[in-house]
């Protein structure tokens, strides 16, 4: 049994930031309603190429582990019906613009107030109040907003962003765990509680030490490309057949680092003994580096670093990732059958629990993203004791949508 069995999720969320969250939770055990809109479903079905078997790539990685409820919310019925699950749930979560959840007929007061141990979440791009409440939040502006942007990339060229949804993600983790502590304190009280996650705020707290350095000198950091701002040298080499990364983090490291190098020189040489010196004077310590690394091969870096104990790393690709036996091993790879993509991978959550055995077992735990309205009958059913008859009188409505597969079934 996952930590999280027995706990009921009613995810109104879609794209990124709130499936994620949801995805999270599952992983964990929680059932997982889904409630998409009928037509289109969520707007991630359709990002794509690549698509298999009439599925996004995209959809299939932040899905899994979730029933597919169809539901109108333009319909006063389809309003309803949701109403209804949320009173036999756990957890009611959303990643619409602020007073979206009023506007339906959803208000989060009236949700708890028919189920007052109900925990509900609300993630928005810039909070529910303040001035930039109702701007529609997505990664790419979120990252440029959060000031990650300003400091990511080369320093002499534009603002990059990073290379994946970091702030949709990052936020989905927030979500997660915030819900979690919810839940945590509804066990003590038996009350639950509104939980508001903003985009802007989670990106931002990833400032970290890049704020200290601001509030301790009133100065904002610049582009430093993949040097460290405190730490030298920390970055990237280009050796002779391509590139790594060097992490010499401490003075033990540095001394280490210059054996390798085989410039015991570097090593005591008082101008760079101590690691804020190594900073200040990075501008020539670096260009000397630079030179050294780039007369081997990678390999030889890599094995050489490796057996000294100073922290190095090849730079690989997304494909080398998904493959690395270390990952594989580990078990953090699943394969699960979809019904029209067939094989699906991910790449799991990275949870784990005594007991687990992390490998080909737990595959078994898992399923893949759902098809479109393809659990609402059984949804139905199971929750609100909505026989056949009375799901194809709402279908027929438009209210509903359940799959083909599973009507058929039905």
């Amino acid at each position: 049994m996952r930590p999280l069995a027995g706990i009921r999720v009613l995810d109104l969320t879609r794209v990124v930031s709130g499936p994620f969250c949801t995805m999270l939770l599952g992983d964990l055990g929680a059932e997982i309603i889904k409630i998409e809109e009928p037509e289109h479903g969520d707007d991630s079905r359709a990002f794509g190429p690549p698509f298999t078997g009439g599925e996004s790539a995209y959809f299939l990685s932040v899905n899994r582990n979730k029933r597919s409820c169809a539901i109108n919310l333009k319909k006063p019925q389809g309003v309803e019906l949701v109403r209804k699950l949320a009173m036999r749930c756990d957890v009611v979560i959303d990643n619409f613009r602020p007073g979206t959840t009023d506007r339906l007929g959803l208000a989060y007061a009236d949700l708890r107030r028919d189920n007052p141990a109900l925990i509900s979440c609300a993630i928005t791009g810039f909070g529910a109040e303040g001035v930039d409440a109702n701007r529609p939040g997505y990664d790419l502006i979120i990252q440029g907003e959060s000031g990650i942007m300003d400091i990511t990339g080369d320093p002499h060229g534009l603002p990059t962003k990073i290379g994946t949804s970091i702030a949709d993600l990052v936020t989905g983790q927030f979500a997660s765990q915030a819900i979690l502590a919810a839940l945590v304190e509804r066990a003590r009280t038996g009350q639950g509680k509104h939980v508001d996650i903003a985009m802007l705020d989670c990106m931002a707290s990833l400032l970290t030490f890049n704020a200290g350095i601001y509030f301790t000198t009133g100065q904002s950091p610049k582009r430093r490309g993949n040097a460290h701002p405190t730490i030298a040298p920390y970055e990237t080499f280009r050796a002779a057949d391509g590139w790594l990364n060097i992490g010499v983090a401490n003075d033990k490291f540095w001394q280490l680092f210059c054996q390798v190098l085989e410039r015991p020189d570097l090593g005591a040489d008082p101008r760079y003994a101590r690691a804020s010196e190594r900073v200040s004077r990075r501008g020539e310590l670096v260009p000397i580096i630079a030179d050294i690394i780039a007369a081997q091969p990678r390999r030889y870096w890599i094995a050489a670093l490796t057996r000294a104990g100073v922290p190095c790393g090849d730079i690989r690709s997304v494909a080398e990732v998904c493959e690395a036996e270390q990952l594989t091993g580990r078990g953090m790879i699943v394969e699960m059958a979809h019904p029209t993509a067939g094989t699906v991978k991910n790449i799991l959550s990275p949870f784990r629990f005594g007991g687990d055995d992390g490998g080909d077992g737990d595959a078994a735990r898992h399923l893949a993203a759902p098809l479109l309205g393809e659990h609402t009958a059984a949804v139905l059913a199971e929750h609100l004791d909505i026989g056949p008859y009375e799901v194809r009188a709402l279908e027929a409505l438009g209210v509903i949508r359940c799959h083909q597969a599973e009507t058929a079934h039905g």
